[in-house]
């Protein structure tokens, strides 16, 4: 699949703030780059407004202060809504269409002739493992293959940004980890940047370069944790002591509840 690479970050995040009219403060001093095929987790307790950054990165929300660029754009342009795909926590397939109409869904909203809707539906069917599913219907499908099925979707425009709001949390263990495992295939396949939301942990470290640990209400990003192993991730890297030792530490950043950095110190963060 192709991908229109950025001389710049794909996404650059600049003291970002979101208060809703309640009063309630969401996000605060928000700062974060992430750079062309970068794979970034946010992680947090609940509350903290990963979903909310996810959803203002993506157009689907405003930020109250400071500003937000997906290639150089703002997120509400035609070209950075045409450069980014999003995967939702529910796979939320239309039931009356099937797999391969349910993955086409955008290219028809776009316009896209029958024909070559088909033929990109076909692709990342195959892409996610389920061209002999192309004619099935949600119903009948597992909730794992629902998610494949979602992903596909968020695909089939060639995206450069994938942006992935806890997509595996409502599943079971085995299938979350296989899920992982196919995740990051289809991220060297299509070679896009991806921004994951989760509360899990050993995810965020089993598919991350990086780690973007949040406070409690308002979320800050408090702290950055590389995770210093190779781009091929097999399970294998869970019993090793780089994984051993991420995990320990992002759990002890979460644990301590941080003392929140001031904007400077974020700033440093930043890349």
């Amino acid at each position: 699949m192709r991908q229109t690479l950025t001389d710049g970050p794909v996404v650059s995040i600049r003291d970002v703030g979101k208060t809703y009219s309640s009063g309630t403060t969401a996000l605060q001093n928000i700062y974060l780059d992430v750079a062309p095929h970068d794979f970034v987790s946010l992680v947090g307790p609940s509350g903290c407004g990963k979903s909310t950054l996810l959803r203002i990165i993506a157009g689907l929300g405003d930020a109250t202060s400071g500003s937000v660029t997906v290639n150089g754009e703002t997120p509400t342009s035609p070209k950075a809504r045409q450069s980014l795909g999003y995967v939702f926590q529910d796979a939320n397939l239309l039931p009356w269409h099937n797999v391969q109409d349910n993955v086409a869904l955008p290219l028809e909203l776009g316009g896209v002739g029958k024909n070559k809707r088909r033929e990109a539906a076909e692709e990342v069917l195959e892409l996610v493992g389920l061209s002999d599913f192309a004619h099935a219907y949600p119903r009948e499908l597992s909730g794992g293959m629902r998610m494949r099925v979602s992903i596909a979707r968020a695909l089939v425009t060639e995206p450069q940004l994938i942006l992935m709001d806890e997509p595996f949390g409502a599943l079971d263990e085995i299938t979350r980890q296989r899920l992982n495992q196919e995740l990051l295939g289809i991220k060297k396949q299509t070679g896009a940047t991806v921004i994951f939301v989760t509360h899990n942990v050993f995810e965020a470290v089993y598919l991350s370069k990086r780690i973007a640990i949040m406070s409690a209400q308002p979320g800050r990003i408090v702290h950055t944790v590389s995770v210093e192993a190779d781009a091929e991730r097999t399970p294998d890297f869970r019993g090793t002591d780089v994984f051993s030792r991420t995990v320990v530490e992002v759990t002890e950043v979460l644990e301590r509840g941080i003392a929140r950095p001031d904007t400077a110190q974020q700033k440093e963060q930043v890349a």
